[in-house]
């Protein structure tokens, strides 16, 4: 998915865009549609499009067991114009958890030139990032912005279900709108798996920023 939203600052040609970043610290490896089930490891990798169009990848890795999990996050975006590179985006962030509580994280990005890292303890809190890997994300009413390491205020409805299409064919899946700050977000679960498939986010300029599952190992 995915830190969690930086500002695309394009060139004038193009609406400014929101783009959402909320589950770059999370991992495809959900079971249950957000809220129920058990919590794998895995590689899983995603496809971002914008208005359609590929802008690049983010792969998540998910490691350990429950009382000491790992999560590693990388995205790499490029928006183009007739081939001329308008704005890029890159974040990688590292996370440590003790069950259900994020206690390590270690992120570095760059904002089309703009670096920002973050390096942060959470031993008095038991927080989560923006994990989408976590059934109990739904549950929860603040979350930590892996870009910043700041908490902020959420909120969680269910979604009808839907038709998603990854890798060509229409997957049944149920979903969840996440509202953050400025940001609405629809995020998308496998209705027969309960894995992560997918994400919708509408931007500045009435333009859409997507994620569909790509890697074989996060089928759903």
């Amino acid at each position: 998915m995915p830190a969690r939203a930086p500002a695309f600052a394009l060139a004038p040609v193009l609406a400014p865009l929101l783009a959402i970043m909320a589950f770059t610290a999370g991992t495809a490896s959900a079971q249950g549609s957000g809220s129920e089930g058990a919590i794998e490891e895995g590689e899983w990798n995603f496809t971002a499009t914008l208005d359609g169009k590929p802008i690049g990848t983010h792969r998540f890795v998910v490691g350990g067991s429950p009382a000491a999990r790992s999560v590693d996050s990388r995205a790499d975006f490029v928006v183009r114009m007739l081939g001329v590179s308008l704005y890029r985006y890159r974040h990688h962030a590292e996370e440590r958890w003790a069950g259900d509580c994020l206690r390590e994280l270690r992120a570095d990005t760059d904002d089309d030139g703009t670096r920002q890292q973050v390096s942060r303890r959470y031993d008095d809190e038991c927080l989560m990032s923006f994990a989408y890997w976590n059934p109990g994300l739904v549950k929860q009413q603040r979350l930590i912005d892996p870009q910043t390491g700041k908490s902020e205020s959420v909120r969680f409805e269910p979604l009808p279900a839907a038709n998603i299409e990854v890798r060509g064919q229409a997957v049944r899946a149920r979903g969840w709108r996440l509202q953050a700050a400025q940001q609405r977000i629809r995020i998308w679960y496998a209705a027969d798996s309960g894995r992560w498939i997918g994400l919708d986010a509408e931007t500045k300029g009435d333009r859409q920023l997507s994620y569909r599952l790509t890697s074989p190992t996060g089928a759903p």
